[in-house]
C-alpha cells in the first residue's frame, strides 16, 4: 500500500499546521492582552523615561562625547487624541506581540511539515538555519530595543523647529515608530541568513561583498544617520556598527567562490 502523500493530503496537512500557529498566536494574544498594562508601563513606554538603561550608561560618558544623552529632565508624555485608540492599540499590540514572542514555535511547527520532504543533508542545513534565524531575530528586536528606537525617540521628542511649537506626541505615533523599527531590525538581522541561503545556490559569492565593500559603508554611514540623524560622531558609531558587522558576517557565510569556479579549477 503507497504511503505517498497526493496534493490534497498535502493541502490538509498544511492546513492542520496553519490551525496549529493561529492556535498558538490566539493563546499568546489572550496572555500577553491581560499582561499589557504591565508590560507598556515597565517595558513598552520604558524609553520614555530617564532612567531607562541606555539613557544611564549613555549619562556615565564624558560630557565632551555626547553632551545630549544627558539624562536629567528627559520625560515623554504621551497623549491620546482617538477615543478607541487605546483599545484597538492594545489589541494589536498584543498581537505584534505574539507574533514576535511565538516566532520560533510557527517556525517549528512550518519545520514539521516539511522536513519529511527533505534528505538528511538538508534537513542538517535547515536545523542550522532555524537555529541561526530565530537567534539573529531576536538579536534584533534586542538591538532595536535597547539601541535604535531610544536613540531614535531621545532625537525626535527634543526636537524643535521652532520654540513656539511643543511636542504632544501621541500613542499611535509611538507605537508606529516603536514597531516598526524594532521588528524592521529584527528582518534586517536576518541578513546573513539570507545572503548564506542564497550563497549555497552559487548565485553569490564572497567577490560580491569585496567590490562593493566601500559602496556599502557609505550606504550603511547614510542609514545610520537618517535613523540617528543627531549629527553626533558616537551615536551615529553605535548605530553604524551593528550594521557594518552584519555585512561583514553576511559576506562571511557566502562561499569564497561560485560552485562553476570550483569545478573548472578541480576539473570535475
Amino acid at each position: 500500500m503507497s504511503t505517498e502523500m497526493g496534493f490534497w493530503d498535502h493541502a490538509e496537512a498544511l492546513r492542520g499546521v496553519m490551525l496549529r500557529i493561529a492556535g498558538v498566536l490566539v493563546v499568546l494574544t489572550g496572555v500577553l492582552f491581560a499582561a499589557m498594562p504591565h508590560i507598556f508601563d515597565s517595558v513598552i513606554l520604558a524609553p520614555c523615561r530617564a532612567d531607562f538603561i541606555l539613557y544611564q550608561w549613555l549619562g556615565k560618558l564624558p560630557g565632551s562625547m555626547l553632551p545630549e544623552a544627558a539624562t536629567k529632565g528627559f520625560d515623554v508624555h504621551l497623549i491620546n487624541i482617538r477615543l478607541a485608540s487605546q483599545f484597538f492599540i492594545h489589541i494589536s499590540t498584543s498581537f505584534w506581540l505574539a507574533i514576535v514572542l511565538g516566532f520560533p514555535v510557527c517556525i517549528y511547527l512550518l519545520w514539521g511539515f516539511i522536513a519529511p520532504g527533505l534528505y538528511e543533508n538538508e534537513k542538517r542545513g535547515m536545523r542550522t538555519a532555524f537555529l541561526a534565524g530565530n537567534l539573529m531575530f531576536f538579536l534584533g528586536v534586542a538591538t532595536g530595543y535597547f539601541l535604535v528606537f531610544p536613540l531614535t525617540l531621545r532625537f525626535l521628542a527634543d526636537y524643535q523647529l521652532s520654540a513656539l511649537i511643543p511636542n504632544q506626541i501621541s500613542l499611535d505615533s509611538y507605537m508606529d515608530n516603536f514597531l516598526m523599527l524594532i521588528l524592521v531590525m529584527g528582518i534586517v538581522f536576518e541578513l546573513p541568513l539570507v545572503t548564506w541561503m542564497i550563497g549555497k545556490t552559487g548565485v553569490l559569492t564572497r567577490d560580491f561583498f569585496n567590490l562593493y565593500r566601500r559602496h556599502a559603508i557609505v550606504a550603511l554611514l547614510v542609514a545610520a544617520a537618517v535613523i540617528t540623524p543627531s549629527g553626533d560622531p558616537f551615536t551615529l558609531m553605535v548605530v553604524f556598527l551593528p550594521l557594518y558587522v552584519l555585512w561583514e558576517l553576511s559576506a562571511f557565510a557566502v562561499p569564497a567562490k561560485a560552485k562553476t569556479e570550483v569545478a573548472a579549477e578541480t576539473g570535475i
